[in-house]
Parts: C-alpha cells; sequence; structure tokens
C-alpha cells in the first residue's frame, strides 16, 4: 500500500502542471482589419445598420463608424455609455442580412 501512494503522487503530478499551464495569462491581442473597400450589397448593409442606428432616439451614434464585408457589420468610433455600446451592436445584429458583428467600439471617459 505505501508503494501505491508515491506513484500516485508521480501520475498527478503531471496532470496537474497540465492543467495550470493551460491558464496562462496572455498580453497578445487580436488585430481585426476593417474592410477599405464595400461592394454595392456591403454599402447597402451598411446603410441599413447606419439607418436603424440612427433612428435611435436612447442613444447617440453620430460618431459611429459602420462597415461592412460579406454579411459582417465592423462598428467603430466612440459611445457615451457601455449601455450606448451595448445597445448599437444588438441594434446592428438585428438588421437583417448582418452575420456576424466586429465591436471596435470605445465608451468615452
Amino acid at each position: 500500500m505505501k508503494i501505491i501512494k508515491p506513484f500516485r503522487l508521480i501520475a498527478i503530478l503531471p496532470m496537474l502542471a497540465a492543467i495550470f499551464s493551460c491558464q496562462t495569462v496572455t498580453t497578445e491581442s487580436i488585430t481585426v482589419e476593417v474592410p477599405t473597400v464595400e461592394t454595392p450589397q456591403d454599402e447597402a448593409l451598411s446603410k441599413s445598420v447606419r439607418d436603424r442606428l440612427l433612428a435611435n432616439n436612447k442613444a447617440d451614434f453620430d460618431s459611429v463608424k459602420i462597415v461592412s464585408s460579406a454579411g459582417t457589420v465592423y462598428l467603430s468610433g466612440t459611445v457615451r455609455s457601455l449601455e450606448a455600446r451595448q445597445q448599437a451592436i444588438k441594434i446592428a445584429w438585428d438588421v437583417r442580412g448582418v452575420q456576424s458583428v466586429v465591436n471596435r467600439l470605445e465608451v468615452e471617459k
């Protein structure tokens, strides 16, 4: 019985090392390139999102830039609050034809 306990410890140590090494924090950031050219379909989608944002009376979205590419909508610029940021994302998702939303909106300090 005494021989089995050290073997358990030897078997458990590599598992613990694997578990804790998977939880390391990295400081790398992911860079997302915003398209610079839109097709006519992309322009129509961007316009739909922009119109919906500007029609909203609860927040000011005048400084939000919208660019689309193949159903992906890129939101960038600044908004006044975290709630406005979340609202802009929700509004963009609710527009027909949007397949994904890339959020690069920053909240004013």
